[in-house]
């Protein structure tokens, strides 16, 4: 449900199923945007036009929670080792029909852990991990995203997926995120950090916030003020009017 009054040129707040949690729902890259099957039309199409992206529509381990259970970048997908053949296949197929070559990659089924969205942060060029993932995941991670991965924390969360979000401009991180960790996070993405919250104070940004280069789009309840935060630390020059 579109929230009126809250569009402006490229960004709108938003909800899926009535959630202000958009970014445990659906995965943004620089030309994808992987959403539930259910979402509506109207919904699909506004969040294109926002984000400049192929919608595809699809769940992963027949569930609608994808931002959690799958990570990206422009070169490819590691999802849940719970992620169904036709589901994989299905999005490569739509990636494909929109000139856009998508490799996908399960995580090892030997790993304890299963949400991928949740435990890994990344843009192009890097990827942030949560500490305890094996070594034979993080070589998943690196030769289907093609980047260089580490491993860390982010305001004392290991779910990093979940504390931060990376686009190849900018990183909005946890408020809670310590000195050492944000150091951090400029060394490995080499791209200015900032903190900041969303949906009225909450630090999980991954949970509620979804961006690449070119828009973004955040929960329904995020207030002008954080939003003003996204703005600046994503790299996005905005008018002040339209709101």
């Amino acid at each position: 449900m579109i929230k009126k009054g809250l569009q402006r040129q490229r960004r709108f707040t938003f909800d899926i199923d009535g959630s202000p949690y958009i970014g445990l729902f659906a995965l943004c890259t620089e030309s994808l945007l992987l959403l539930p099957t259910h979402v509506s039309e109207r919904l699909a199409e506004e969040l294109e036009q926002v984000l400049k992206v192929k919608v595809v529509r699809t769940y992963i381990a027949e569930m609608p929670l994808i931002g959690c259970l799958a990570a990206g970048n422009s070169n490819g997908l590691v999802v849940s080792q719970y992620t169904l053949e036709h589901e994989i296949e299905h999005i490569r197929s739509v990636a494909k029909a929109e000139g856009v070559e998508c490799k996908i990659r399960r995580l090892p089924i030997e790993e304890k852990m299963t949400a991928a969205g949740n435990i890994i942060l990344t843009n192009d060029t890097a990827a942030l991990v949560h500490p305890g993932l094996s070594d034979e995941a993080i070589e998943v991670i690196r030769e289907t995203l093609a980047v260089d991965v580490y491993r860390g924390e982010i305001g004392g969360l290991r779910t990093v997926g979940m504390a931060a979000v990376a686009t190849n401009r900018g990183v909005l991180a946890h408020k809670d995120a310590t000195r050492a960790e944000l150091s951090y996070l400029e060394e490995i993405f080499k791209l200015p950090v900032e903190i900041g919250s969303v949906n009225f104070g909450v630090p999980l940004i991954g949970a509620a916030l979804l961006a690449n280069t070119k828009g973004y789009a955040a929960g329904y309840e995020t207030t002008g003020v954080e939003l003003g935060r996204i703005e600046d630390a994503l790299g996005f020059e905005y008018a002040s009017t339209g709101i």
